[in-house]
């Protein structure tokens, strides 16, 4: 059995100072998205060299156990559900689903209900298309809009927005971190959802109280004209996933009931369009596919030379001196809570911390008999808190760049996040919600 040793994370910590601080670099040159100048997939590479070169045996056996990582059943299921997740949300906004959904939320809200009405529109856009990026980039400018027309404090207003991005993203079936959560810790997107939900909900109660008394006085005038129809792609998503229906099957269709609205209501719109909708919105998945894939092979490395399981008893030990007791779901939850939302604040991005954080949380998980559905539940609201509140995390750079705002300004504003945090926390101190057993056939 190979001994726990922390040499092995060395290849982790190369990447994350390739990655963290060549983004610290460009940020001081005043480069915008300074931590995207240079991308995930190539700061990687010489970590993996180093995981290879740090490995015991013959070199060839060492690169059969990245490429087993790399294929991995999970990793390649992940996979697979990117490319659908790209191609559903990129033919759905270029038929207008995006447009039409938000002008009709927007239509039917009391003008005194403006601010919690923008929380809730980015929140069902956010959790229909699984990506609080695509959901930011779509309400924001709007929300800028609507806060000029109707004298809106503008921090509040876009704060709102990336609020409810990260509740969507957070509790969206088909988000690639609700995909990593549950395929990391085995358990099924819908019983990861209901679990996620009994704390987000509270959360998001609370902030929509706080922003009706903000936007009390607002007013809104002008809105645009909308097709219900073009909302309906999104309504199914929902409604299948929830429903429980394969998330690959839901997202095919998605796809197919899109682009079957843009063919039959679209004279503009072919085969040949839609087709190249698609394609690009597998494009637009290539970083985090690539990513995942070099991710699961690295960490295949880093779990043969006993790198998983140092880290699984260093966070265990600082669990139970924060108070834990030994053997309780507590310590092992504080562990998973703590292990995701420092490996975030180290890469900015939530995906990459739950698939770097996801095998050492279900070791965790298991010795100390937390429920996979409760430690996906974890590692998904963490890792979004932490995303919500990093001034330069992309959500937040997205929205304040689009406001024309501050980020560290803005980060004070995403009540939502610094809320969600307060109420998980509560949940691990009072055990609560607790994971129903599960029937057997």
């Amino acid at each position: 059995m190979t001994k726990p040793t922390p040499v092995a994370l060395l290849p982790l910590v190369l990447f994350l100072t390739l990655f963290v601080g060549s983004g610290l670099w460009y940020q001081s040159l005043g480069k915008e998205f300074a931590f995207y100048q240079i991308q995930a997939p190539v700061a990687i590479l010489p970590a993996i060299v180093l995981a290879l070169i740090l490995g015991r045996g013959a070199l060839q056996s060492r690169i059969e156990t990245f490429v087993k990582g790399v294929g991995d059943q999970t990793i390649i299921t992940m996979v697979l559900i990117y490319l659908l997740a790209g191609a559903f949300a990129s033919v759905a906004k270029a038929i207008g689903g995006v447009d039409a959904t938000v002008n009709f939320g927007l239509s039917v809200i009391p003008s005194s209900f403006i601010l919690p009405g923008i929380f809730i529109i980015t929140a069902f856009v956010a959790t229909s298309m699984g990506t609080s990026m695509g959901t930011i980039a779509a309400i924001a400018p709007i929300a800028v809009g609507v806060a000029e027309v109707t004298d809106l404090p503008l921090l509040t207003t876009v704060g709102a927005v990336v609020g409810g991005a990260m509740f969507g993203d957070n509790l969206s079936i088909i988000s690639d971190t609700t995909i990593a959560a549950t395929r990391t810790q085995g358990c099924d997107m819908r019983d990861k959802f209901r679990m996620n939900f009994k704390i987000a909900l509270p959360a998001a109660v609370l902030v929509l109280v706080w922003l009706f008394f903000q936007g009390s006085q607002a007013h809104l005038d002008d809105l645009k004209e909308y097709d219900l129809l073009l909302v309906l792609p999104y309504v199914a998503v929902l409604v299948l996933a929830v429903l429980g229906v394969n998330v690959l099957l839901v997202l095919f269709t998605g796809i197919v009931l899109a682009g079957g609205i843009g063919l039959s209501n679209m004279d503009d719109y072919n085969v040949a369009q839609w087709s190249q909708d698609i394609y690009a919105g597998y494009t637009g998945m290539q970083e985090i596919m690539i990513l995942s894939l070099l991710i699961g092979g690295l960490g295949a490395l880093m779990k043969a030379q006993g790198g998983l399981d140092w880290i699984v008893k260093t966070i265990e030990g600082i669990s139970r001196r924060l108070g834990a007791k030994e053997g309780s779901n507590k310590a092992g939850e504080l562990s998973i809570s703590t292990s995701v939302a420092l490996t975030n604040l180290c890469t900015a991005n939530n995906t990459v911390a739950i698939l770097i954080s996801g095998s050492v949380a279900k070791d965790v998980a298991t010795r100390y008999g937390v429920d996979p559905r409760r430690s996906a539940s974890l590692l998904d609201i963490f890792s979004c808190v932490i995303q919500g509140l990093i001034p330069y995390g992309a959500q937040v750079l997205l929205a304040s760049s689009l406001a024309g705002v501050s980020p560290i300004e803005l980060i004070t504003h995403v009540q939502y996040s610094w809320i969600l945090a307060v109420v998980a926390l509560l949940s691990i101190v009072f055990a609560w919600p607790k994971a129903a057993a599960k029937a057997t056939a």
